[in-house]
């Protein structure tokens, strides 16, 4: 007998949302958090940093902004088991503990694969803010007897990171939407659920539209975090140039 449409809903597609939902939010924060992490440090070493630091994050941004997410989260997960096999097959078993270290779950590769994507965006628009900053700021900082050090973290970076807080507030958003590609490396994420859903109930227009509206839930609930945050961060005349 076939299954109602409120039963449906009820005990088999909402339950598997949300358990896809979990699963998405344990990927999208960690990836966001470490994707703006990698931004700042390597936004900062690509505005200040000397000409060879420059020219190797240079090299990172280009590399991951240049090829698609998809076949970076494919390298992250099926590539390096190649070179662990490798390792073992050339060093012997003693090269075993290493070569673990390049053996990745599911989470694992497609937190590191949206960071390190992230954090090169999240680095152009660092970079971006702190260039934009008068050096007549900092050298104010220092004649108060500021630090170069302390300068840049207590002085110039803060009014870069608000400047820059609309861009990478704009990757988040991004970097949710993306995280959907974790399906292609089994993770029972939201879309992945989806689909199992679908093609074994064969309801695939109910399943996809109802997480599409998972998916603007979590949309709309960050970009009014971000606005709000945005706003609480603002310091009223403070200038642009």
């Amino acid at each position: 007998m076939p299954m109602g449409t409120f039963d449906f809903y009820a005990n088999v597609l909402i339950p598997a949302l949300n358990h896809g939902l979990w699963i998405s939010v344990k990927i999208i924060v960690p990836s966001s958090l470490l994707g703006i992490a990698i931004g700042i440090l390597v936004g900062a070493g690509r505005a200040l940093g000397n000409a060879w630091l420059t020219r190797v994050l240079n090299a990172y941004v280009a590399l991951f902004r240049g090829t698609p997410l998809v076949v970076q989260l494919m390298m992250w997960f099926y590539g390096l088991p190649s070179l662990s096999l490798w390792l073992e097959k050339n060093f012997g078993p003693g090269a075993a503990p290493v070569a673990d270290l390049f053996r990745l779950s599911p989470y694992a590769a497609s937190v590191i694969a949206f960071a390190m994507c992230s954090g090169a965006y999240q680095s152009e628009y660092i970079r971006g803010a702190l260039l934009s900053i008068k050096r007549g700021q900092f050298l104010a900082a220092l004649s108060l007897g500021f630090t170069k050090s302390q300068a840049f973290w207590s002085v110039t970076l803060p009014v870069a990171l608000r400047r820059a807080l609309p861009g990478c507030g704009n990757e988040i958003v991004y970097l949710i939407k993306y995280s959907s590609l974790a399906m292609l490396v089994t993770m029972n994420e939201l879309t992945g659920e989806t689909k199992a859903i679908a093609s074994l109930y064969f309801r695939h227009l109910e399943c996809y539209l109802l997480t599409a509206l998972y998916y603007l839930a979590l949309v709309t609930l960050a970009t009014v975090f971000l606005r709000r945050l945005e706003k609480a961060l603002s310091v009223p005349g403070e200038r642009i140039d």
